[in-house]
């Protein structure tokens, strides 16, 4: 019954899958406290875009929409400190371009749509062991940024004003996360689908506050709940030909369900 997991193609998926599992929401946690849930999605959006120019202009795709994704993560820490007040201005004005210039490309290349429809719901499937090094790559990245900066971050996380007064680098430190928030979701695409990434960010982080007693308390959590959800998501794709993707979001949504159940005492 458990034979696919001898194939070598699901090895790296289960691989690469666990990888993104563990730093979703690591970075997710951060983005979640700071009110930028949505930065998953915008990123991502712009992502699309890269690729599908990357198909266009016969360059490696993913690389293209990496590219991309890493201007789309300057762009919002620069409409941000332009309008401090209003900072969520910045995600929508993105999204909006990032989907406008996504549409259009594909107006440009009708004939390798079909190529670029697997990135909006992800082919974990099709993983290849150069994407396992550049995954990892960013996973060690990600690590030691975060151990490196631990404090200054959750500073910058509760009282931004604070971090700045205290005479932390605040511009450097939030242009540094978003371009990490970039990384993570360019190689995530091709495992859950850009439709689908920012649930890695945000849901395991929802689940986690609603029983953490602390922020490291939050953060352990929200790893194992993503790790649980790729796990059993990826097994049981695979067994019952389900979309991969698909299966881990879905199984997110229902471990939330199943915490607010046990969290409200069966009181809706």
């Amino acid at each position: 019954m458990f034979e696919i997991v001898m194939f070598p193609f699901f090895q790296r998926a289960l691989m690469g899958g666990l990888l993104i599992g563990a730093m979703a929401p690591l970075l997710g946690m951060f983005l979640v406290l700071r009110r930028l849930s949505m930065m998953g999605d915008t990123i991502a959006h712009v992502s699309i875009a890269g690729v599908a120019l990357g198909f266009l202009v016969n360059l490696y795709p993913v690389g293209v929409g990496l590219v991309f994704a890493l201007l789309a993560a300057v762009a919002i820490e620069y409409l941000r400190r332009t309008y401090r007040t209003y900072a969520e201005l910045s995600i929508a004005i993105i999204m909006s371009g990032g989907v406008a210039m996504a549409t259009f490309l594909f107006t440009l290349g009708q004939g390798f749509n079909i190529n670029v429809t697997s990135y909006f719901f992800g082919s974990i499937y099709s993983l290849n062991t150069e994407d396992l090094f550049i995954i990892l790559g960013v996973m060690i990245s990600v690590i030691i940024v975060i151990v490196t900066f631990a404090k200054e971050y959750f500073l910058l996380t509760f009282d931004e004003d604070a971090a700045s007064v205290g005479g932390l680098p605040v511009r450097t430190l939030n242009l540094t996360m978003t371009v990490l928030t970039a990384l993570v979701i360019s190689v995530s695409i091709k495992i859950v689908g850009a439709l689908l990434v920012s649930a890695l960010l945000t849901i395991p982080v929802a689940c986690s506050l609603l029983i953490a007693s602390s922020f490291r308390h939050a953060l352990i959590w929200a790893i194992v709940f993503s790790e649980v959800a790729v796990l059993t998501g990826l097994v049981a794709a695979g067994l019952l030909n389900l979309a991969p993707g698909a299966s881990i979001v879905l199984l997110l949504i229902m471990i939330l369900m199943g915490v607010l159940t046990i969290k409200k005492g069966f009181r809706f």
